[in-house]
């Protein structure tokens, strides 16, 4: 399923927003990076899709419409999305941008186990161990080259010291206070698509 804020096929160079856990396109950084895009005459060259909360799901979604855009995305990925654009950078050889992502190597994913909902939408899902097992499997190592790290110190939900570890060597912004939801975002939004070659 392909959210409001998408296209039906992206152009290239393009830009890919993949939410986090629980989230949708309704989010708060996609629609400001949508309404950017928008302004400045990108409107076929932004994507949000609405993610699966299956992990491989997720990810084979996220691949078709970069396999469509027949030429260079950049992905943007925020907590759990960061992830998923990690395994699909490293997969596509694409450059990607990481706000507060989940670190799933460092993370204990028993604590998601259970009954969850949407933040915007309300629907719940179930997250299971057999889903735990499928983010387990995408992790992959990162070229730190392809990466842009942007994290705030006052995020509550994910430590973001696993973060800067695990992306050591990458192009890091770290700044201080803040939340999980990157408070600073409006600031980095040109700067991203600029990054993105737009």
């Amino acid at each position: 399923m392909v959210g409001a804020l998408s296209v039906a096929v992206l152009k290239a160079p393009g830009i890919i927003y993949l939410h986090g856990f629980c989230s949708s396109p309704a989010s708060w950084k996609s629609r400001l990076l949508a309404e950017e895009m928008a302004r400045r005459g990108l409107v076929g060259h932004f994507a949000c899709p609405q993610l699966s909360p299956v992990p491989a799901e997720a990810v084979a979604a996220a691949g078709r419409l970069i396999e469509q855009a027949g030429g260079p995305v950049t992905l943007v990925g925020s907590s759990l999305g960061g992830h998923y654009a990690n395994y699909l950078a490293e997969k596509y050889d694409l450059k990607a941008v990481l706000i507060n992502p989940a670190v799933v190597e460092s993370l204990d994913l028993s604590l998601f186990l259970g009954e969850h909902a949407n933040f915007h939408s309300g629907e719940p899902f179930t997250f299971t161990a057999e889903h735990a097992g499928q983010l387990e499997s995408q992790v992959r190592q990162p070229l730190p080259d392809r990466y842009w790290l942007l994290l705030e110190e006052g995020d509550e939900v994910l430590d973001w010291r696993q973060a800067q570890a695990f992306y050591a060597g990458c192009r890091q912004s770290i700044l201080p206070g803040g939340d999980h939801g990157f408070t600073r975002f409006p600031d980095f939004v040109s700067q991203l698509i600029e990054f993105a070659g737009l």
